[in-house]
């Protein structure tokens, strides 16, 4: 199978959606010739031409209300928000519009619209540009929001996404674009709500999101040198969220951790960590413990920056603790 980056997986999957049907369209700020700042979506424009892949005003409200209303009236429009911080200048297109149009019209219309943009801190792009705030949009019903971990996951995914008739947003990882993984030439979709179970092992879980997929499998490893066994799982949509199969791993364990990206605060990694011990409490060994963002601005220092967001190292001592029947008070 060959090996691509997510850059190229996103790019495929708009581009066969794109030839599939002709209501998809892309919409945002420097999509066409110059392709967004991370060039995922350099070549649709030549292909395509300007009528489908839309280049706007720096105007963010504005365009996600077009594509609002187009997406009401039978396009398929896929908004390409530059930073994931730029979501609070569409919250009220998003959130009160897009969200709630199926349900407001007893089911009589529909918003087939698909929001992609980014997230991830220590690329030094400061405390504007660096947010990760896929948290805000899960806990408005109405969205599905996809977080994927890798080329395979971005593309089949992203084809998911543009099919679905409910507004989704799916949020990349900024440092992640030329990270590279089997991508099979074949079509292929991946359902929403389905986890996956990404190395399997009897001591703990790690429950990562996006880029956190990476730094619990490198947690894992360094685990395994400590004779501990640790399941990976990728929930892949944190709406909708896969809780059988994260279930069955913690009654499996017996312990777990939630690893996000987010702010620790008020975030994912609460809420999944909440399910947990709400619907496993009897088969635990140990609290479900969180380790996300720390609750401050992304700094723009480097060295600083470095230290707000989890790493394998923190991860594992973290688990390593768990499985000795440690006291967390200070965890």
């Amino acid at each position: 199978m060959r090996e691509i980056t997510l850059s190229k997986a996103v790019n495929e999957a708009i581009a066969e959606e794109m030839r599939r049907d002709p209501t998809v369209f892309v919409i945002g700020e420097d999509v066409a010739e110059a392709g967004t700042p991370f060039k995922v979506l350099s070549g649709l424009v030549e292909e395509f031409g300007t009528d489908r892949i839309v280049d706007t005003p720096i105007a963010e409200p504005g365009f996600m209300g077009i594509a609002v209303g187009a997406a009401m009236t039978g396009m398929r429009p896929i908004v390409d928000l530059m930073f994931g911080d730029f979501l609070f200048l569409v919250m009220d297109q998003l959130c009160n519009q897009a969200a709630k149009t199926h349900y407001m019209s007893g089911g009589k219309l529909s918003v087939p619209l698909v929001l992609r943009t980014n997230m991830g801190a220590t690329r030094r792009s400061a405390a504007q540009h660096s947010q990760s705030l896929h948290a805000l949009v899960a806990h408005i019903p109405g969205l599905m929001v996809a977080m994927p971990s890798s080329a395979y996951e971005a593309k089949g995914l992203m084809k998911t996404a543009i099919r679905e008739n409910n507004p989704v947003v799916i949020f990349e990882d900024k440092l992640m674009y030329q990270d590279k993984a089997p991508v099979p030439e074949e079509e292929y979709l991946i359902p929403f709500g389905q986890a996956n179970v990404k190395r399997e092992g009897t001591d703990i879980t790690l429950i990562g999101t996006s880029s956190m997929v990476q730094v619990a499998e490198k947690a894992a490893e360094i685990l395994a040198g400590q004779g501990i066994s640790a399941e990976v799982i990728d929930p892949r949509t944190i709406v909708p969220l896969d809780e059988a199969t994260l279930l069955a791993s913690v009654k499996k364990t017996s312990r777990a951790i939630v690893i996000d990206e987010g702010h620790q605060g008020y975030g994912i990694t609460g809420e999944i960590a909440a399910r947990l011990n709400e619907k496993a409490f009897y088969h635990l060994d140990a609290p479900v413990c969180r380790m996300g963002a720390m609750d401050v601005p992304v700094p723009f220092s480097p060295a600083l920056e470095d230290l707000t967001v989890p790493t394998p190292e923190r991860v594992a001592a973290l688990a390593a603790r768990l499985v000795a029947g440690e006291m967390l008070h200070d965890a």
